[in-house]
Parts: C-alpha cells; structure tokens; sequence
C-alpha cells in the first residue's frame, strides 16, 4: 500500500509541470479559437467588455458563454490529451 501511495505522489509530481505547460497552451489555443470564432458571429473583430457602455446586453452575453464554452472545450481537450500521453509513457493513469 506504502508503495502505491509513493507512486501516486511521484506521479502527481511529474504531472504537474507538463500539466502547467499544457495549460498555458490550451489558454493560447482558447484564445485564438475564440478570437476567430467571434469574429465570424460578432458585429466587429473585438469581442465586447462587460464594463462596456456602448454594448448590448445580448452581445456581450452571447461573447461570454461562447468565450466559456470554447474554453472549457480546449481544456478538456488539453486535459484529456496530456493524460492519455502521460500514460502511454508512464504506463498508468495521472493521479
């Protein structure tokens, strides 16, 4: 049991900066996804601040759950991806 915690904790150890890496690419990747994706449904290329006058509450609404949903998407992904990879080199699961 003593030997299966240490791996686990080794493992969380390793994770982690690969998992950090992989976070701030993922944030790139949103980013730009999002940028585009507004873009194409937008009526201008900036997406909307919040704290922005002269917006509609639709508008800005509508750019804060696709700028979430994009996000969330990417990081799953990221997320997923960087476990599966962690396991194939480690042989087992990310803790």
């Amino acid at each position: 049991m003593k030997n299966r915690a240490k791996k686990a904790k080794k493992q969380k150890l390793i994770y982690r900066p690969v998992g950090l890496l992989l976070g701030l690419a993922g944030g790139a990747i949103a980013s730009a996804v999002f940028t585009r994706a507004w873009a194409a449904v937008g009526r201008g290329s900036d997406a909307p601040d919040a704290l922005d006058e002269d917006r509609e509450w639709r508008e800005i609404l509508l750019a804060a759950a696709l700028q979430g949903a994009i996000f969330a998407a990417v990081r799953a992904a990221v997320d997923r991806g960087g476990a599966v990879g962690v396991r194939r080199m480690t042989g087992s699961w990310p803790a």
